[in-house]
């Protein structure tokens, strides 16, 4: 194999190669006296993207059509009512957690209900019920911004040997997803669904239950990234998952993993989080605002597609 098929072959590749451009220009823009800094943030705030692209590209892996744009609503109110429930307790760190994940599921199974009973595309169904999670995530709000406890506050905001605590937690999740693709039939079922779901049921995969399992582990992804954003920041706010939007979308693509399903791709995730947040970091350095660094974003998100389409001629 040619080195171009090779790296044509390891979409993940160019992420990081991408990632390791952007820091060593930053690095050298700023005379490499933020160089740690700089990697210990992109650790952070990249785990953030890392999280939620997970069980986002857990859903595009389904195939064409799946995506789910409840993701910021429902980070917002894992948010909220994780820290409302938890109120300044450090005692309540695991029941304030279990809440978070209980909301995700709620939410996945809400999303599934609208799409299979309804039959509304997932584009549909999903930013309808991201209009109805920002409304109860308004209502119970109220304008307040409580506090995490501040074991949990520690925690989102230190680190272990120079590594930030979220990035090992991000690092932990994609190892179970990874053996949850790789090793299990569930990552089996998903990627033959994404291949082709007519051949998935004559081949008696259980594509209805397969599908709602995905919806809700996406949704219990977003509602623990919101839970460990809302610690992170020192309370939750209504735009705290605003962002995640695009970015989740972003980071799947970029990444490496096939737009049409089927294929999917941890480690281009970690790659396309890292360049992504280093891609605005080096902007803001330079004066850019919020304007340009989405055109770009999108930009970059039409090249990828137009490699992958490259990819594919090639096989």
């Amino acid at each position: 194999m040619t080195l171009h098929r090779f790296l044509m072959a390891k979409p993940w590749i160019w992420s990081f190669a991408a990632t390791i451009v952007v820091w060593v220009v930053t690095v050298l823009f700023t005379g490499g006296a933020s160089s740690f800094g700089l990697s210990q943030a992109a650790l952070t705030f990249a785990a953030f993207s890392v999280i939620v692209g997970i069980g986002q590209m857990f859903v595009i892996t389904l195939g064409p059509g799946n995506i789910d744009l409840s993701v910021p609503a429902t980070m917002t109110l894992s948010g909220t009512l994780a820290l409302k429930l938890m109120d300044v307790q450090d005692g309540m760190i695991a029941v304030g957690l279990i809440a978070s994940i209980g909301i995700g599921l709620v939410i996945g199974l809400g999303n599934y209900i609208l799409i299979k009973l309804l039959r509304i595309p997932p584009i549909i169904a999903t930013l309808s019920m991201s209009f109805i999670v920002q409304s109860v995530a308004i209502w119970s709000n109220r304008g307040l911004r409580i506090k995490p406890p501040e074991v949990l506050a520690n925690f989102a905001t230190s680190g272990l040997f120079g590594i930030p605590n979220i990035a090992l937690v991000a690092l932990v999740l994609s190892v179970l997803a990874w053996v949850l693709l790789e090793k299990s039939i569930y990552g089996r079922w998903i990627s033959a669904i994404g291949q082709s779901t007519f051949a998935a049921r004559m081949t008696g995969i259980p594509v209805d239950g397969t599908r709602l399992v995905t919806y809700m582990l996406c949704a219990v992804l977003a509602s623990v990234c919101g839970y460990l954003l809302a610690s992170f920041s020192g309370g939750a706010a209504l735009n705290m998952g605003s962002e995640y939007l695009l970015m989740s979308i972003a980071v799947v693509v970029i990444g490496g993993t096939a737009v049409a399903g089927g294929n999917s791709n941890i480690p281009g995730i970690w790659g396309a989080s890292l360049f992504m947040f280093l891609v605005v970091s080096m902007l803001n350095t330079y004066g850019f605002g919020a304007g340009f660094r989405l055109i770009l974003t999108g930009l970059i998100i039409i090249a990828v597609i137009l490699l992958a389409g490259g990819r594919q001629s090639l096989r």
